[in-house]
């Protein structure tokens, strides 16, 4: 067998220029993640005071949502308050707009399954709630 005399050290020369390749390529996205973890994060102005609105609607839970499982013989209000006590959420619906509604949980039970007014704070799609009264 006849051994060629570049072949080896053509092979070591393309090995280390590979590695030196690839070591440079990972310093350069390292250096560049670590600048940008580095930098200031930009300045988002956000308000002290969000303003209390009024959303009118019904309550009921996140599970059944405006329709009830009928079969179960429970009325409406009594079937929110299972689902929640089961892990859902109270949620106010008004047309097709549905808000998850947190805090004041006491007020939420007593009312599930009613037209209600519940005044608070909307953030996303949940409503921090400070006061909820039936509808006249």
């Amino acid at each position: 067998m006849k051994i060629q005399k570049g072949t080896w050290l053509g092979l070591l020369t393309f090995c280390s220029l590979m590695t030196l390749a690839a070591s440079l390529g990972l310093a350069v996205l390292f250096a560049g993640g670590a600048a940008a973890f580095a930098s200031d994060p930009p300045q988002v102005q956000k308000s002290d005071a969000v303003a209390e609105q009024t959303f009118p609607g019904m309550i009921t839970d996140s599970q059944c949502g405006a329709r009830h499982d009928q079969s179960t013989g429970k009325r409406p209000a009594d079937c929110a308050r299972m689902c929640v006590r089961n892990g859902s959420k109270y949620i106010l619906i008004n047309g097709d707009q549905k808000n998850i509604l947190e805090g004041n949980e006491l007020a939420l039970d007593h009312l599930a399954g009613q037209r209600v007014m519940v005044k608070g704070t909307l953030t996303g799609d949940t409503i921090k709630v400070n006061s909820v009264a039936a509808a006249e």
